[in-house]
């Protein structure tokens, strides 16, 4: 059944009249007649019988009256309901994040996002290539991404990217190397180096690629390790010497690594928010990645 003929049907019975509904509609009162048909012919029993001038409910149409408050009630908690979710963040968020950025931004990401009655975000770590990123998006709501900042943006008309932070890529050295103690490293110093790297197309091998367009000096690679924990460990055996991000490497006393810049070179990745054009009108959605801006802004004292 019609709704809209629905509500006809109940400010008719409401205020006693065609005349006193078509004034509460906004409407004329033949409309509010054809509309009290129509509905009868939908039903297929008689809703109205004369009256005097006017008319009355039969039967049938008080008792469709009465399912029909039911109906309309529903419908009204369910929009009240969606007005919320307008309005105000609440729901679950789908989060796919790549693992460094999981170690440095989650803990305090969950901790802002338990201050929300009614949001809540569902991560997964997802070991990404740019080129993966679109179509992650059509899974999750929100992806966390990085590219080496020299390569090209995500284009795409359907994509939207919020930029969440540039974070330099600095060589990890050995606690012991004969360079740990220089405040910066020239990339020609470490020509003869054994390198640990990530696999083929990951955001840091193309940054370590790119250093070996712009300076000459190619690096060896002797391994190729994704999860940066374990490439710390390995250089703190010895073992080689990485490019690592500044912030989530670990070089706390006793770690048995140091962090030094490349001299004259800028060598960072760009790590990025990416959704669907439009997912930010969603207050849930704009309000996880307000957190995310948040929680980057405090790691980075910006």
């Amino acid at each position: 059944m019609d709704l809209g003929r629905l509500r006809t049907l109940r400010e008719f019975a409401d205020r006693g009249s065609v005349t006193a509904a078509a004034r509460a509609l906004h409407c004329t009162p033949s409309a509010v007649s054809q509309q009290l048909r129509a509905l009868q012919g939908e039903v297929g029993l008689p809703l109205t019988e004369p009256a005097g001038r006017g008319l009355r409910l039969t039967d049938a149409g008080r008792a469709l009256v009465a399912r029909a408050d039911e109906v309309l009630a529903a419908l009204e908690r369910a929009e009240s309901e969606l007005d919320t979710y307008r309005s105000a963040p609440r729901g679950r968020v789908r989060i796919a994040i790549f693992q460094s950025a999981g170690l440095m931004l989650l803990p305090g990401l969950l901790s802002r996002v338990a201050g929300y009655d009614g949001l809540e975000i569902d991560v997964r770590d997802v070991d990404m290539t740019p080129p993966e990123v679109p179509g992650l998006v059509a899974d999750y709501d929100i992806v966390v991404a990085h590219r080496d900042e020299h390569a090209p943006e995500f284009a795409s008309s359907r994509l939207e990217v919020v930029p969440l932070l540039r974070e330099p890529l600095d060589v990890a050295l050995p606690a012991g190397h004969r360079l740990a103690d220089q405040q910066r490293v020239e990339l020609a110093e470490l020509a003869d180096e054994r390198w640990i790297s990530v696999d083929f197309g990951f955001p840091v091998d193309d940054v370590l690629r790119s250093l070996t367009i712009r300076t000459g000096v190619r690096p060896v690679v002797v391994q190729r390790i994704n999860d940066f924990r374990i490439t710390e460990r390995l250089v703190a055996a010895g073992h080689g010497i990485a490019l690592l991000p500044r912030y989530t490497m670990d070089t706390r006393r006793g770690s048995g690594l140091v962090g030094r810049p490349l001299a004259g070179i800028r060598a960072a990745r760009l790590v990025e928010a990416v959704c669907r054009t439009g997912a930010r009108q969603r207050p849930a959605v704009a309000q996880v990645i307000a957190e995310l801006r948040a929680e980057v802004a405090q790691l980075t004292g910006s």
